[in-house]
């Protein structure tokens, strides 16, 4: 080590930045880096998010597509072999309605439940919903349960 590799400990310095517009002899002075003229020159300046220099952004140049209904009504399903674990499991007696889907996770307060009919149910069930498929009411009425439309 001698006079002419000497540096600070590692960690010690943090401001590793140019030091802009300090006078002509930084070598940083005048345009303070920033070239002449144009957008990016100027105080201010912050690029619009998709901005290709004027060019036709990509947003712009891909056509729309498709249509949006918006008077859809989005169900949250619930099969049958759902309902039919929650029973094994010894969650859900007899009943199921809104607040059993709510404490369950199987729908919040506010979505529209449909009873889908996949797998099977043994249980005697009565159960409320907001819409049932017809293999789903077939087969909660073939288990001697009930299937009421909220």
């Amino acid at each position: 080590m001698n006079l002419s590799n000497l540096q600070p400990a590692e960690g010690a310095t943090h401001n590793q930045n140019k030091r802009l517009g300090r006078g002509e002899g930084s070598g940083k002075g005048g345009t303070s880096a920033r070239g002449h003229k144009g957008a990016k020159s100027r105080s201010g300046y912050s690029k619009k998010i998709g901005f290709e220099g004027g060019q036709m952004p990509l947003q712009r140049r891909v056509p729309k597509f498709g249509f949006t209904n918006i008077n859809r009504k989005d169900y949250e399903g619930v099969n049958l072999d759902t309902l039919q674990l929650l029973v094994d499991n010894g969650v859900i007696k007899d009943t199921v309605d809104m607040t059993v889907y709510v404490a369950n996770r199987l729908a919040t307060k506010n979505e529209i439940v449909k009873i889908l009919g996949r797998g099977e149910l043994t249980a005697k069930l009565k159960v409320t919903a907001h819409k049932f498929t017809a293999t789903a009411k077939a087969a909660i009425e073939a288990a001697g349960g009930e299937a009421v439309t909220m």
